[in-house]
C-alpha cells in the first residue's frame, strides 16, 4: 500500500511538471515577440549587470538642502491634527499603493506629501516601470519606507536616524524614502543579481531628476534607503 503511494505521488509530480512544460511552450508560442522576454524572466535565474554604479550619484548632504527644503515645503506639523489640517487645506495628498510604487505601513510618519512631491514621486514611478519593463520585470515595484513627519514623530523616532532632526525635510512634507534593499517583485526566482539591478535602476531614474533639478537625493547606506527631496 505504501509503494503504491510513492509510485501515485511520483506519477503526480511527473505530470504536473509535464503539464507546466506544455503550458508554457504553448503560451511561448502564442504570446507576442514583445513580451517573450518578460515571460522567459519570470521563471529565469538569469544574472543582470549593471554597467554603472548610480547610487554613488546620489551624492546630496542634507545640510546643503535643508533651507531650501522648508522654503518650498509646508510648515512643520507638531501633531496628526496639524496634519489633519494641512490635508483639509490642500497642502498635503494622500499616497496610496499604485501600479508603479508600493507605500510600507509607517510608524514614524504619515503617507502624505506635497502635491509637486507626490508628482515627483509619480514621475520616478513611471520611469522606472518602463526601465524594468525593458528587462523582463515587467510589475515590480519600489516601497516606499517613509515620508511627512511631525515633530512628535521626530522625537519618538530617536538618533539613530540622520533624519531624526528639527530640520529633517520630512517635516517639510516633499521628503520621501524609497528602500533600495527590499522591492516586490513579480518573478518566480528571485536572485542577488536581480535585487542589485532593481537597486542601480532605481538609482539611475533618481539620478537623472536630480540632473534636471527636480530633486535632490541622498544614498543613505546605514538606512537603506534613498532620500529624495522635491525641488
Amino acid at each position: 500500500m505504501r509503494i503504491r503511494r510513492i509510485r501515485l505521488r511520483k506519477e503526480y509530480r511527473l505530470k504536473a511538471r509535464l503539464f507546466i512544460i506544455i503550458t508554457f511552450s504553448l503560451c511561448f508560442i502564442f504570446i507576442p515577440k514583445p513580451h517573450r522576454a518578460a515571460m522567459v524572466s519570470f521563471f529565469s535565474k538569469k544574472c543582470r549587470n549593471y554597467q554603472q554604479v548610480y547610487s554613488r550619484k546620489l551624492n546630496d548632504r542634507i545640510p546643503d538642502y535643508t533651507v531650501y527644503a522648508s522654503l518650498t515645503g509646508i510648515k512643520k506639523c507638531e501633531d496628526a491634527n496639524d496634519i489633519g489640517n494641512r490635508i483639509l487645506s490642500g497642502q498635503l495628498c494622500r499616497v496610496k499603493n499604485g501600479r508603479n510604487y508600493k507605500v510600507e505601513d509607517m510608524a514614524y510618519s504619515y503617507p502624505y506629501l506635497t502635491p509637486d512631491s507626490k508628482k515627483l514621486l509619480d514621475e520616478i514611478g513611471r520611469r522606472y516601470k518602463k526601465k524594468v519593463k525593458r528587462d523582463g520585470l515587467m510589475g515590480s515595484r519600489f516601497i516606499i519606507t517613509s515620508m511627512t513627519r511631525t515633530s512628535d514623530k521626530i522625537n519618538g523616532l530617536g538618533k539613530t536616524n540622520i533624519n531624526a532632526s528639527d530640520n529633517s525635510p520630512h517635516l517639510n512634507g516633499n521628503a520621501f524614502d524609497i528602500s533600495y534593499a527590499r522591492f516586490s517583485f513579480m518573478k518566480l526566482h528571485v536572485t542577488e543579481c536581480d535585487k542589485w539591478y532593481m537597486k542601480e535602476a532605481l538609482a539611475e531614474v533618481i539620478w537623472q531628476l536630480k540632473e534636471e533639478k527636480k530633486c535632490w537625493a541622498t544614498y543613505e547606506k546605514n538606512q537603506g534607503c534613498f532620500h529624495v527631496v522635491s525641488r
